[in-house]
C-alpha cells in the first residue's frame, strides 16, 4: 500500500460513501422531476443527450403528437371508411332487405346511407387509436387528445341549448332555402328517428374528435389561433355544405356554430366541452322537430 501522497485510506472511504449517498438523493430529485411530467415524458438514453442539456426537457415530446400529413391521411382514411360503410351497408341491405329493389333506389334510402355512415365511424374512431397510441406512441389516447371533462358539465349543455335558439333565431333573417337535401332524411317517422339519433350520439363525437381535437391544435401551432379557428370552423361548415346545397344562409351558420365550438377548444383545452355543446345543440333542433310534428308522425309540417 502506497501511502506517499499522505492521503488516509479511512477519511476516503467514508467520502466515497458520501458522494454516493449525495448520487443517490440527486438521483430521487431527477426522478421526482420527471415523475411531475408523466405522461408525456419518455424513456429515452442519457447517452443521446448533448452535455449540458436536462434529459427531463428533452424527453417532452411535442404537442399533439401528429402533424398535418397525419391529418391528411386521416382524412383520406375518412373518405374511404365513409365509401366501405356506406357501400357495406348498400349491398347489405339489397341482398337481404329490398331483394327485388334496383340498386340505384336501395341507395337513396335515408336508413341505408345513415347505417353506412355509422359504420364508417367506427372505422374511423379506430383508425383515430391506432394513429394516437401506437404510430404515435401515445399510451393513453384521451390525454393525448385533450378529451378533459369539464368540471361543470351541465353548463356546456346549456351553452349548446342557447347556441341553437340564438342560431335559429338569427337563420329567420337569413335566405333559407324552403326544400334542402338533408330534408331527404326527414320523408318517413323511421328515417328521422335515426337521423336524429345519429345527430346527438355519433355525428357530434366524430365531428368535435376530428375537427377539434385532431385538425386544430396543427393548424394552431402552425399558424396561431386566430386562423386555426377560422379555418377549423371554414372546414366543419363546408362538411355540411352539401347538406345545406351550399346555400351561404344555412352554411354561415354551421360556420358560426363552429366558430363557438373551436373558440371554446381553445378557452377550454376540452374535447369533451365541444361534444357536449355539439350535442347540445343538435339535440335542441332535434327536439324541437320532434315536438313540430307530433313525434315523427306528421313529418310534412316540417316544409310548412
Amino acid at each position: 500500500m502506497n501511502l506517499a501522497s499522505g492521503a488516509n485510506p479511512e477519511n476516503s472511504a467514508v467520502e466515497r460513501s458520501e458522494d454516493q449517498r449525495a448520487d443517490v438523493h440527486h438521483s430521487d430529485d431527477q426522478r421526482a422531476d420527471a415523475s411531475s411530467l408523466a405522461p408525456f415524458v419518455v424513456p429515452v438514453s442519457s447517452e443521446s443527450f448533448p452535455p449540458g442539456e436536462s434529459p427531463v426537457a428533452l424527453a417532452v415530446p411535442p404537442d399533439p403528437a401528429w402533424n398535418g400529413w397525419d391529418v391528411v391521411r386521416l382524412i383520406v382514411i375518412t373518405i374511404l371508411s365513409l365509401f366501405i360503410g356506406v357501400f357495406a351497408a348498400l349491398f347489405i341491405a339489397r341482398w337481404k332487405v329490398y331483394p327485388y329493389m334496383p340498386l340505384g333506389e336501395v341507395a337513396r334510402i335515408p336508413l341505408v346511407v345513415v347505417a353506412g355512415q355509422s359504420v364508417a365511424y367506427l372505422l374511423i374512431l379506430a383508425y383515430m387509436y391506432v394513429l394516437v397510441t401506437r404510430e404515435r406512441r401515445r399510451p393513453d389516447f384521451l390525454a393525448a387528445i385533450h378529451w378533459n371533462w369539464p368540471s361543470h358539465m351541465a353548463g356546456y349543455v346549456v351553452l349548446g341549448f342557447a347556441l341553437s335558439i340564438g342560431l335559429q333565431a338569427l337563420a329567420h333573417f337569413l335566405p333559407i332555402p324552403k326544400e334542402l337535401p338533408i330534408d331527404d332524411f326527414f320523408r318517413t317517422p323511421a328515417e328521422a328517428w335515426a337521423l336524429g339519433i345519429l345527430s346527438i350520439t355519433l355525428a357530434p363525437l366524430m365531428e368535435e374528435l376530428f375537427f377539434r381535437g385532431f385538425l386544430y391544435p396543427v393548424l394552431a401551432r402552425r399558424l396561431g389561433l386566430p386562423i386555426a379557428v377560422f379555418f377549423t370552423a371554414l372546414g366543419f361548415a363546408a362538411l355540411h355544405g352539401a347538406q345545406l346545397q351550399f346555400s351561404w344562409g344555412p352554411v354561415l351558420v354551421i360556420f358560426l356554430v363552429g366558430v363557438v365550438l373551436t373558440m371554446v377548444r381553445a378557452k377550454t383545452n376540452s374535447v369533451a366541452a365541444g361534444v357536449l355543446i355539439h350535442m347540445a345543440y343538435n339535440g335542441t333542433i332535434t327536439v324541437a322537430m320532434f315536438a313540430a310534428t307530433d313525434g315523427f308522425r306528421h313529418l310534412e309540417k316540417l316544409n310548412q
